[in-house]
């Protein structure tokens, strides 16, 4: 199929045409190769056409993936396959325009349009006058946005095969552990834990999440501040989100903190004692050390503006007058509605100029009239493109630099001045949780390995409530344990009507299902994704600082946003538990790990410049550094492949270590051939010896044989006879047989000679046959009755061979003792 012509030129002739076949046995089976573990294939449509890179296959729809399988290629094509829940957008109306210089051919045109969260756009192109299109479509929107919880993939396996190493509670637990540099004890039963020292302790009594339902059953607070304390600032805090330490410095006193904004009132005047106290106690140094607290930094992450317009609900920001030597400072990081428009603005623009693109036509050529990029082109002398690109890739830049530079700040301040940092949004699951988290991996190198980055992931975004169902859009559960679909957070947006029934965990009023989605897809944005845009950046900054590398983490959000996985399903701890997603569905990190596992120490996943000697304490990158650049192994990687990995150091050490595994591996294989085949020539040589040996063996018994059998020759010839050897048949003989044959045993066959039977016959010679040479009878010389005239022969008294020549008779006997056996007589 062409590939330089437009959609229009596409020859459905070229395609099979699969109509009469239906999901039966036969198709099933036939797609077995490509499914999943407890993956069923829903629908499926044949002979579809991949526009993005004009490729034939099959498309199906699984209770898991939209799955396309190439006609040609029989394998799976990665672009056209993607996880249901990464859906963010179907479309059955898409306009393509075709180029004007090739002609419009009036063929049918029965597209699908799919949007991904991965930066992806894909466009399919069924047979016309067909229903596969309408099955397809319809099985997508029933099954990208399942009714219930227990609907995903996540919850198909059989929960006994699950093995999990340790519940998510222990795994937070051995974390603050080690914050506090201790060991974890072992433990029996349920045996709390008692964990403490001069400056915080941890506390339970959130076991029960009636402190706070997003926050963790356990919590590190300061010493000085009691449970009864808590409860009380818990309720000056948005969501009861009340300031609790994510990390800390066991030798310096150094704490980090984390909150939701505190609720001062459209006029900034409520106070809360409790809250106070909480918040100057994150500062304050024990009673044995002499000198004044450390100073507090009060991080507010959103634009003043914002704080300010959340107080006409109640909500808005500290003043730095209630807490003393405190500081409030405000990032300007905006809310998640604008970043979820300028990751669509960034895929669109990606998508039209890549060289795949969802059009079917490579940015080389001019497309004109894309409603996308409004008309412009990019080859015809027409720069609007170019300055469109720049202004959305800036924008998107511009988000991802101001979140680097406020975590930079916040570890610059921990780790240069020991300060106390408390760091809040609106609600404190979002924005907090990206400097919090990004902050934390700056500071302490641990979480730049593989286990600290779990450990991290799973203290700042999972223990601490980070919504990752609202912001991908799938179903949680209610309070009842019941699914439901509607949105229980209320956004970054400052009005907080929600959020008592958030902390209620109760299913809001009655809703349709499509205004269900509606409301969830207005909650969704690619928070956790501009995280590890962060550690990217920072990746490309230190590239000897991290253990895992940029693979790994398009790999990692790979993983979240498929919904394989139980670890990033639900809003809260709280929720997880009531689901049972532990114990009911598998583990990405053991997931991750067995990938590591099959590729050992040249894993992709690997960083390969990894030194942990020479990034051993905190990374403090100045301002300037901090101007990020496109990630292209994430945003590129579906519409420049050989570009998104053209320029990276990383990926080029990784492709010349596959083919250096690959020549490792063909020499392995050519060293076990060469022991195989010197295994296979010690066992000739062997066998050639034992052969030598047997054949010197038979050659001594054949020469020893023959001297034997010349013996007896002469001695049967000396008494004037003759010895035959034949095998038994018809043979003409003119010799008088003396003597009977030798037949052979019937256990020894000659397999060359049927009849088997084998002769040795001794005949007296005839007159005629005698030489009148006397020299020529040698019993000349033993005859008795020889005279001076010579042998006189038959005259002779011996002629008559009686047994009265006792000289004869002699002879006989001699002949009788001879030993004649068949062994000297070798096969004919």
């Amino acid at each position: 199929m062409d590939g330089s012509g437009s959609w229009d030129a596409i020859d459905w002739n070229q395609i099979e045409d699969p109509r009469p076949r239906r999901l039966g046995q036969a198709v099933q089976e036939s797609m077995d190769d490509f499914l999943l573990e407890d993956e069923a294939v829903i629908a499926q449509g044949h002979g579809v056409v991949l526009l993005n890179t004009r490729e034939a296959g099959t498309l199906s729809v699984t209770n898991f993936r939209l799955l396309f399988v190439s006609q040609a290629k029989k394998c799976v094509i990665e672009l056209g396959t993607i996880p249901l829940t990464t859906i963010e957008k179907l479309s059955d109306d898409v306009k393509l325009q075709p180029l004007p210089h090739l002609s419009d051919k009036s063929h049918p045109r029965e597209l699908l349009q799919v949007i991904g969260k991965d930066m992806r756009i894909i466009v399919f192109a069924f047979v016309p006058k067909t229903k596969q299109k309408n099955e397809v479509f319809d099985a997508l929107r029933r099954y990208t946005k399942p009714a219930n919880l227990w609907d995903l993939y996540a919850f198909s396996c059989d929960p006994s095969t699950i093995k999990n190493d340790s519940e998510p509670k222990w795994r937070l637990l051995r974390e603050y552990f080690r914050l506090f540099r201790k060991s974890l004890p072992q433990l029996r039963g349920a045996e709390e834990v008692s964990l403490s020292n001069d400056w915080w302790r941890l506390t339970r009594v959130n076991s029960s999440y009636s402190l706070c339902s997003t926050y963790p059953s356990e919590l590190i607070v300061p010493r000085s501040i009691s449970d009864e304390d808590l409860f009380q600032a818990s309720t000056f805090r948005s969501g009861k989100r009340l300031p609790v330490i994510s990390w800390c410095d066991a030798g310096s006193g150094a704490v980090l903190a984390r909150s939701s904004q505190p609720m001062v009132g459209l006029m900034m005047n409520f106070r809360n004692n409790a809250d106070e106290k909480l918040v100057c106690a994150l500062s304050s140094r024990t009673t044995g050390d002499k000198g004044s607290p450390r100073k507090l930094y009060i991080i507010d992450a959103r634009p003043r503006a914002n704080a300010l317009a959340n107080g006409a609900k109640g909500g808005g920001s500290e003043s730095s007058s209630n807490y003393p030597r405190s500081e409030v400072l405000f990032l300007g990081i905006q809310n998640i509605h604008t970043m979820r428009d300028s990751l669509s603005r960034l895929r669109d623009y990606v998508d039209a100029h890549g060289s795949i693109s969802s059009n079917g036509t490579p940015s080389a050529v001019s497309v004109v009239g894309d409603r996308r990029n409004r008309g412009s082109t990019w080859g015809g002398g027409n720069l609007n493109s170019m300055t469109s690109f720049s202004s959305t890739l800036g924008e998107w830049l511009n988000h991802i630099q101001n979140i680097l530079v406020g975590a930079s700040w916040i570890a610059a301040q921990i780790a240069e001045e020991a300060a106390a940092v408390l760091v809040h949004c609106s609600d404190g699951w979002d924005r907090t949780t990206q400097l919090v988290a990004l902050s934390c991996l700056l500071l302490d190198p641990y979480y730049r390995t593989f286990s600290g980055f779990q450990a991290l992931v799973e203290k700042d975004w999972l223990a601490f409530g980070h919504p990752f169902a609202e912001r991908m859009g799938v179903p949680t559960v209610a309070e009842n344990g019941g699914s439901q679909y509607e949105l229980l957070r209320q956004p970054s947006l400052g009005n907080l009507s929600s959020s008592p029934s958030r902390n209620a965990l109760g299913p809001s009023g009655p809703s349709s299902n499509a205004s269900a989605q509606s409301q969830t897809s207005n909650n969704s944005s690619p928070i956790l994704l501009q995280w590890l845009d962060c550690i990217s950046q920072l990746l490309r900054l230190y590239p000897c600082a991290f253990q895992f590398s940029s693979k790994f983490l398009v790999d990692f959000m790979d993983c979240v946003l498929s919904c394989r996985f139980g670890n990033f399903l639900c809003n809260s701890e709280r929720e997880r538990e009531q689901s049972g997603v532990t114990n009911s569905c598998r583990c990405m990190w053991s997931y991750l790990a067995d990938l590591r596992a099959s590729g050992g120490s040249f894993h992709e996943h690997y960083n390969p410049f990894y030194d942990p000697v020479k990034h051993n304490g905190a990374l403090l990158p100045p301002a300037a550094a901090l101007a990020p650049t496109l990630w292209p192994q994430f945003y590129l990687r579906w519409t420049c492949p050989i570009e998104s990995q053209g320029g990276d150091l990383e990926s080029q050490w990784h492709a010349m270590n596959k083919k250096y595994a690959e020549a490792l591996k063909a020499k392995d294989i050519a060293e076990l051939r060469a022991k195989d085949i010197k295994m296979k020539m010690e066992s000739v040589k062997q066998d050639l010896q034992r052969e030598k040996r047997a054949s010197n063996t038979a050659l001594v018994t054949a020469q020893s044989a023959q001297r034997e059998n010349a013996a007896i020759k002469k001695a049967i010839e000396s008494i004037g006879c003759t010895i035959k050897f034949s095998t038994s048949g018809n043979h003409e003989d003119r010799t008088e047989v003396l003597s009977c044959s030798l037949r052979r045993g019937t256990d020894v066959r000659d397999q060359g000679d049927e009849n088997g039977d084998f002769s040795v016959s001794i005949s007296a010679i005839e007159d005629s046959l005698v030489s009148e040479a006397p020299g020529d009878h040698f019993c000349e010389s033993l005859c008795p009755f020889r005279t001076r005239e010579g042998c006189r022969w038959p005259d002779a008294p011996c002629a008559q061979l009686g047994s009265q020549f006792v000289g004869l008779k002699a002879n006989y006997d001699a002949f009788d003792r001879l030993s004649i056996q068949d062994c000297y007589f070798g096969p004919e």
